[in-house]
């Protein structure tokens, strides 16, 4: 299984992990010679796990009736929010958001779920913490299969639900700006490593430049005055 996220929830003084979405390899009594290695989205369960016991459940959800993967998934409390993804069986990236609501009842867990109508369309996007509050930036992926997502947005969690804000995006080098693919991950607070692989220069087939992409964190906007800001750093391998 890849392409699914797994998450932290908190409910009655408990705590447990929640995998949902990825995909994996068709079941072997499906697979034919021309289709061995071919992948399918998984079933749209959610698999909890309670790490002090050592146990796990499977949830059917009528509100989850598709599978899908490289989605984002944040926590906050007995909350998780499942934003965008990628299906594979219809080749989409809906606008979807999700809520799921995890009770730790003793006993049997009770799991819930509402959809929201504030979602966007959006796959293999990288997420990176700006803080100790749950305020979040949202940072690359993809729109289409030929269309990367350059914008940038804020996102924030509270009590009364999820919040989404524009945020300013880098200026971003002729080197992302044209490159058909990227990906990275979050380097700590506020910091994002994104990686293109050099196109259309047969000598540097192999090469890939590095980017270091920095936002400015909670704890720099109170030392700090102005709006949130970002930076570029480049290194190439």
């Amino acid at each position: 299984r890849y392409g699914h996220t797994m998450s932290m929830v908190q409910s009655r003084g408990k705590t447990a992990c929640v995998l949902f979405g990825g995909r994996s390899y068709m079941p072997v009594g499906e697979r034919t010679t021309e289709s061995w290695n071919s992948v399918v989205d998984c079933p749209p369960q959610v698999f909890l796990f309670d790490l002090e016991f050592g146990c796990s459940s499977a949830h059917t959800l009528p509100e989850l009736s598709d599978g899908w993967s490289f989605h984002l998934a944040l926590a906050r409390e007995d909350c998780i929010y499942f934003l965008g993804g990628h299906s594979l069986a219809s080749d989409s990236r809906p606008p979807r958001l999700i809520r799921l609501r995890v009770e730790l009842l003793q006993g049997s867990p009770l799991l819930s779920c509402d959809t929201l109508e504030t979602g966007i369309s959006i796959s293999s996007a990288i997420i990176t913490r700006t803080g100790p509050t749950h305020r979040y930036i949202i940072l690359g992926g993809y729109q289409s299969d030929s269309q990367k997502r350059t914008e940038c947005s804020t996102v924030i969690l509270n009590e009364k639900g999820i919040h989404f804000e524009p945020l300013e995006s880098p200026q971003w080098t002729p080197d992302i700006t044209h490159s058909r693919t990227w990906f990275g991950s979050s380097v700590g607070e506020g910091n994002v490593l994104l990686a293109v692989p050099t196109e259309g220069r047969p000598s540097q087939a192999d090469t890939y430049y590095f980017y270091q992409v920095s936002f400015q964190t909670d704890g720099k906007a109170k030392e700090e005055e102005g709006s949130q800001g970002c930076s570029q750093e480049s290194t190439d391998y």
